[in-house]
């Protein structure tokens, strides 16, 4: 029966946020400051969390005729490094393959897209407030890109 109760929590998981693992709560507190940065900044948040198949695009905004797609990266401190260095060829694949899919799916077409990486450094119950670096145009669409979308 212990495997029952194992089962139950995990689908029970992401309905409380007190049930989530520490790294997944860090995760979304920085997506919130990165959100209000961004917003400060004259951004406009169009979607946050967007699940496309398997991938999933952190951060959607809009600045101008841009559509930036912004991937958050939130770390307690950077004793191992930044936390930018953390998208590395597989994420951005993953990122552009995501900006893909959504792409298909929306009309009008953006003018212009980018991809933007925002660092979070700090924790939630920290006196501090987090240090947050916003950087803009990180890496491109890739050789494979079809203008087409």
């Amino acid at each position: 029966m212990a495997w029952l109760h194992r089962f139950q929590q995990l689908l029970s998981r992401g309905k409380d946020s007190s049930t989530k693992p520490e790294i997944h709560r860090l995760g979304e507190w920085g997506e919130t400051r990165a959100a209000a940065y961004l917003k400060k900044k004259g951004f406009k948040l169009l979607g946050r969390n967007i699940r496309i198949d398997r991938d999933e695009i952190d951060l959607l905004m809009r600045q101008g005729e841009q559509m930036i797609f912004v991937e958050v990266k939130t770390r307690k401190s950077e004793t191992f490094g930044r936390p930018s260095n953390a998208v590395g060829a597989a994420k951005r694949k993953k990122l552009q393959r995501a900006a893909k899919g959504y792409l298909r799916k929306i009309k009008p077409k953006p003018t212009y897209i980018r991809f933007d990486v925002v660092e979070v450094i700090g924790q939630p119950d920290a006196a501090d407030p987090p240090e947050i670096r916003h950087l803009e145009n990180v890496f491109n669409a890739g050789t494979s890109w079809d203008a087409r979308w």
